[in-house]
């Protein structure tokens, strides 16, 4: 070989070799590499308006055809890689050889990105009657935090958001968020361990025990204090807040808040006039409850399902009776005449996309009462309850385990707490199975990461319960359960931080927004609650047993059928 050759080959060769391996590039490159790389990026940037920091390095041997491309300090692309649509990358950033990054994806600073790994930020549509590649394409986007390493062979589809200084580990498929500080492996991938535990997960499983031991203690001295404060003697009634008027639900939370601390009936009044008055109240024409008027008389309900002023009090009225040893004194008639055809058509007439709550609200009422009834030997009409749970069985979304459609304004929230109402009153009250309980924990644990709910400061009863009880419901799936724990574990340090002494809780969080605001002094609705929760979370913790009491009525754990008694 000629020397003149040999010297071309040499240098070809070393040229090549920087492609490969770039992160030496501007260290080992000559001077004309260098200045072919400058004229590169100066083309780039002038064609096409990408953006280039300094020392950054774009092998020739990449497929680089963004729309937007903006590379931080010290970024490099090696040979083989392949990157389209607009990609942004921080500060000491590498895509490595045949790496695909396409689509929108953003990267932090110091992410790593191994060989033959594909961050994908699109998808094509799948519609059975159009040919895949005549599908359009859609975009959620993949975002990377700062600090994070990209094994080889790992796939990250659209999405999906990693956190800061995770990592995912070689031939990961990730399709779910990995928390910050998170190590990912397997198909689908889940969390191995940390590589930077976040505070919750590091504190003892001891001092969490603790605080839920001091914290039952704490509940039951106070209890007969925060059923006295809300007792009105003149009237012999339970308000939900002092000076507030009375309501049938506050005389329920009583009772409900007597037996979890007290194991047994308000003192206020004995058991057998408590069990009277209610049982008094219910219409027997409807078999409901109308709340109290200005007489503390309930007011007769309207015939149907449900009158919205009655409707929660099958489920509130029914557990307190129950928890008092007694029952309704009527079976519920409007749901005990109701034949399959009005069950479904009463389905159907609920509007699920737009307010799952509500619809959840009206199936949990309907499932109660077919409860309550069966109880009494009235079981209705034939194929009725099936045709409730054959309804929601067939109509649950196998991708997110739930009913209903998030929407831009509350994203989730209406979904999730339509689904614990709805699932309450029917799968869990008759100990059926739920449907797709992985994706019922998927879709939770979601709406959980949502700031707007579940900032320590802006959580509430119904929201942080909406969430409790469905993942309660599903742990027996074994899915994700790490993540479960961690964030029940969360939720419950907050919680028990919330008791005030003598009072119980308040239904809201209190928050500069809503300082002196109603929601957040402590009554007995709030407290009623917030009980059920710290048990359900401790429980998902694991360490239930040191609170000292459980759930038995509304928000009981177990299968209310299963036991004989609710």
């Amino acid at each position: 070989m000629e020397t003149g050759a040999h010297e071309d080959l040499t240098a070809e060769f070393g040229r090549s070799a920087l492609d490969f391996t770039p992160w030496g590039f501007w260290a080992e490159a000559g001077e004309e590499q260098r200045e072919r790389q400058r004229r590169l990026q100066g083309g780039l940037a002038a064609e096409r308006g990408y953006a280039f920091g300094e020392a950054c390095f774009v092998s020739e041997l990449a497929s680089v055809t963004n729309e937007e491309l903006e590379l931080g300090d010290r970024t490099y692309v090696a040979a083989g890689a392949y990157l389209s649509g607009t990609v942004r990358a921080g500060r000491d950033c590498s895509v490595n050889p045949y790496a695909v990054v396409r689509g929108d994806v953003r990267l932090g600073d110091g992410v790593r990105i191994g060989a033959h790994s594909s961050l994908l930020g699109f998808n094509h549509t799948m519609e059975p009657d159009l040919e895949v590649h005549r599908q359009p394409l859609q975009s959620v986007g993949v975002t990377v935090g700062d600090d994070v390493w990209v094994g080889s062979h790992v796939v990250v589809l659209d999405g999906v958001t990693v956190g800061d200084k995770a990592v995912l580990a070689a031939g990961a498929v990730v399709t779910k968020d990995v928390p910050a500080g998170a190590v990912v492996g397997g198909n689908p991938a889940r969390r191995i361990r940390w590589r930077v535990p976040p505070p919750s997960a590091t504190a003892p499983v001891g001092s969490l025990a603790g605080t839920a031991r001091a914290f039952g203690d704490r509940a039951r001295e106070q209890a007969r204090a925060v059923l006295d404060r809300c007792w009105d003697p003149a009237v012999g009634l339970f308000a939900d807040k002092p000076d507030a008027a009375a309501t049938v639900r506050a005389q329920c939370d009583a009772v409900e808040i007597a037996d979890l601390l007290l194991a047994g009936p308000p003192p206020q009044l004995p058991a057998d006039q408590q069990v009277e008055r209610l049982r008094s109240w219910q219409d027997p024409a409807t078999g409901l409850v109308g709340e109290l008027g200005p007489d503390l008389a309930p007011v007769p309900p309207r015939p149907g399902l449900f009158d919205p002023a009655a409707g929660y009090h099958v489920l509130s009225v029914g557990y307190a009776l129950d928890l008092l040893g007694s029952a309704f004194a009527h079976p519920v008639r409007v749901v005990a005449d109701a034949s399959p055809g009005d069950v479904v058509a009463g389905l159907e007439r609920q509007d699920w996309a737009a307010d799952a709550w509500a619809a959840g609200n009206w199936t949990d009422i309907l499932g109660t009462a077919m409860h309550w009834n069966r109880r009494q030997g009235v079981p209705g009409a034939p194929g009725a309850r099936e045709a409730l749970l054959g309804w929601l069985l067939t109509r649950a979304d196998p991708r997110t385990g739930l009913w209903g459609a998030p929407d831009d304004t509350r994203g989730l929230l209406r979904v999730v707490n339509g689904y614990y109402r709805a699932s309450r009153g029917t799968f869990a009250q008759f100990g059926v199975p739920v449907p797709y309980p992985e994706r019922v924990v998927d879709t939770v644990l979601e709406h959980a990461r949502d700031p707007r709910w579940f900032r320590p400061e802006r959580q509430n009863a119904c929201n942080v319960l909406d969430v409790a009880h469905p993942l309660w419901l599903t742990r027996g799936s074994g899915h994700r359960g790490d993540e479960v724990v961690e964030l029940a574990r969360g939720l419950l340090g907050g919680a028990l931080g919330r008791w005030v002494d003598g009072e119980g809780f308040g239904f809201q969080a209190p928050h500069p927004s809503t300082a002196g605001a109603a929601a957040t002094a402590p009554g007995l609705q709030g407290s009623e609650m917030w009980l059920a929760i710290v048990w359900l979370l401790a429980d998902l913790a694991g360490v239930a047993d040191e609170l000292g009491y459980r759930p038995r009525g509304v928000h009981r754990p177990e299968p209310a059928e299963a036991t004989g008694r609710a």
